[in-house]
């Protein structure tokens, strides 16, 4: 009876040793975001339509 406890007090001690084991966790790398540079055309582009309104408006008025 003394050798049926040890064996299975050895063999839980055994499970819960090896249970997790020692092996070193496997990170996987990590990217890093893409930086996406957009070309601009010019910086006249916010002064063109105002000013094409303004000269309809003013071809208007003179009419």
């Amino acid at each position: 009876m003394k050798k049926l406890a040890l064996a299975a007090a050895l063999s839980v001690a055994a499970t819960s040793a090896f249970a997790g084991g020692m092996a070193e966790p496997v990170m996987e790398p990590v990217m890093q975001p893409a930086v996406v540079e957009e070309n601009t055309s010019s910086s006249s582009a916010g002064v063109v339509v105002p000013l094409l309104l303004l000269l309809v408006v003013a071809a208007a008025a003179a009419s």
